[in-house]
């Protein structure tokens, strides 16, 4: 099988849980507007713009590249993390992106009570608290007087490893399992409609961006165009960094220093 047959079969195998998928996916603000509704829990929410791979700037620091921003009719700012391994210090990485939002949204001269609020969702395969909740609400409290107090950041952590039977729990199957979509019986969540057809159109626009990279790389040159397209492909998540480094006949610490990963 060729590399590029291989890598559009790879595609078809991604549900919205890997990265990938979900960038493809999230081009819909219908299907972003969904998974908000429950995670939210408001069945009346609404998206009224939304910027998948979503660029924060720090130039004097650390960037870096939200999986998801939507903006609220309420004039609410959502950002969503999407991560599959537990691999890092995932609520510093919320925190730290949740700044950059904010410091991306703040008017220059603007009050602080005119910032408009932020809410970072971080979706996982894994439960991050190990509680055994597939939803969790983080919160500020005043220790010595016992009270919840707000700035006007929201932290949430949606998980696929728990399911108690919600709505949250039933998306996350959504999310992570083959068979919820294709199962007619499937347990979706009454305002979720990512159905197999949904998912099927996201695999498709998968492979478009996988041909797409595959012909610039032949006009590329055929070993130039070839290494540039395994690198393109690792970046934005279509191919795993070890798989793409398998492709290339190189060790993922070579292929990671070449493409600057």
């Amino acid at each position: 099988m060729s590399n590029k047959a291989q890598i559009r079969e790879d595609a078809k195998k991604l549900n919205p849980i890997d990265d990938a998928l979900f960038m493809v996916m999230a081009e819909e603000k219908s299907f972003c507007q969904e998974i908000l509704r429950v995670i939210l829990a408001d069945d009346k929410l609404i998206v009224a713009r939304h910027i998948p791979q979503k660029t924060l700037k720090n130039l004097q620091g650390r960037s870096c590249i939200l999986d998801l921003e939507c903006i609220l009719g309420s004039g609410d700012h959502v950002g969503v993390e999407v991560q599959k391994v537990n691999d890092d210090d995932h609520q510093r990485r919320l925190r730290y992106d949740g700044s950059l939002l904010t410091a991306s949204i703040a008017e220059p001269g603007s009050k602080f009570q005119e910032i408009p609020d932020v809410i970072m969702v971080f979706i996982s395969k894994f439960d991050i608290f190990a509680g055994g909740y597939p939803l969790y609400h983080v919160d500020r409290v005043i220790r010595e007087l016992d009270k919840r107090t707000d700035n006007g950041l929201t932290e949430i952590y949606v998980n696929a490893a728990v399911d108690n039977g919600s709505d949250v729990a039933r998306l996350m199957k959504v999310f992570n399992e083959d068979e919820a979509y294709d199962d007619e019986n499937s347990r979706r969540p009454p305002n979720v409609n990512a159905d197999s057809r949904q998912r099927k159109q996201g695999v498709s626009r998968m492979c478009e961006i996988t041909e797409k990279y595959w012909n610039e790389g032949r006009e590329e040159g055929r070993t130039e165009g070839r290494m540039n397209t395994l690198m393109e492909l690792a970046k934005k998540n279509i191919l795993s960094i070890k798989d793409a480094a398998e492709q290339a006949g190189m060790t993922e610490a070579a292929f990671k220093k070449m493409s600057m990963l």
